[in-house]
């Protein structure tokens, strides 16, 4: 049990506060590549991207497992984020590091998203049995050159306009 609720429910509610984040999260990088703000998706990507770290934190383990590695890390971009776009207003400096720090928060997830896929998605599985395995690699490489690229081109969009 977690918070009262059985393991399973809770794995469904953070798989879907993840899910959310993510949505959200390519919503408001879309934005930064097309020089607009979304306001309301963006708190919703930084709330749901915190709340997927947090919720993730109250799995039951008994080591740190790179989950929480990756929450926490998750967690330092998501303050300098929600510093640089709340308290900071994007203003000089603040407004790079807004993009790049939200943008290593969207990739964090994802990272995390195709591990869970595959882990538990069979066809997957099958071609990658292991996190060691080429396969998993190559499709987690794929995964950080698009998410630099990306993160690059937002940042040269958004701090230009």
């Amino acid at each position: 049990m977690i918070l009262g609720m059985s393991i399973a429910l809770y794995t469904q509610i953070h798989v879907v506060i993840s899910l959310i984040a993510i949505v959200a999260g390519i919503a408001v990088l879309f934005g930064m590549l097309t020089s607009r703000l979304f306001p309301i998706l963006t708190a919703i990507f930084l709330t749901f991207t915190v709340l997927t770290s947090v919720t993730g934190f109250f799995f039951p383990n008994s080591t740190i497992t790179p989950g929480i590695v990756i929450g926490i890390l998750s967690m330092a971009v998501l303050i300098l984020a929600i510093i640089a776009r709340y308290a900071k207003h994007m203003e000089g400096v603040w407004r790079g590091t807004y993009v790049i720090s939200s943008c290593i928060a969207l990739y964090f997830n994802v990272f995390v998203l195709f591990a869970q896929l595959f882990a538990k998605v069979p066809e997957l599985k099958a071609i990658a049995p292991t996190q060691a395995s080429p396969a998993f690699g190559l499709t987690q490489g794929l995964i950080l050159i698009l998410f630099i690229a990306v993160t690059f081109r937002a940042t040269k969009k958004f701090l230009v306009n």
